[in-house]
């Protein structure tokens, strides 16, 4: 199998347009409706989808939990930038700036959660 790709991401949430409105407000993100009128943004080539913790979109995980994600993004601001705008959305940073890691090498990144407590990590690549 040639696997070199994510589609897209579903989050579990408990308010379907409270969490569209934040990504698309804090990030940026463009929303979108596909489907049966669902709605979820897109990132980049990929998307975030977004299930209602009470309506979940089958066929589903086996234990779909609100707040139990974790994942990167990447950003190309400048970090001061990045910083700035989460301040000016009043996110609260959880963690960093810190050095890690990613998939395509060095980066600096900073931890916030979502309105449902998912963890977010923003990364800058160095380079």
């Amino acid at each position: 199998m040639n696997i070199r790709n994510i589609d897209h991401i579903t989050l579990t949430v408990s308010d379907i347009e409270r969490s569209v409105r934040w990504y698309h407000e804090v990030f940026d993100l463009p929303i979108i409706e596909f489907d049966d009128g669902r709605r979820g943004v897109k990132l980049g080539k990929q998307k975030i989808n977004f299930q209602q913790s009470d309506q979940p979109h089958l066929p589903v995980a086996k234990h779909p939990t609100v707040g139990g994600a974790d994942f990167a993004i990447i950003a190309t601001d400048p970090l001061a930038n990045i910083l700035s705008h989460l301040t000016n959305y009043a996110v609260e940073i959880v963690d960093g700036p810190l050095p890690k890691q990613g998939a395509m090498g060095p980066m600096t990144s900073v931890y916030v959660r979502d309105p449902d407590e998912n963890l977010i990590e923003i990364g800058k690549y160095d380079k």
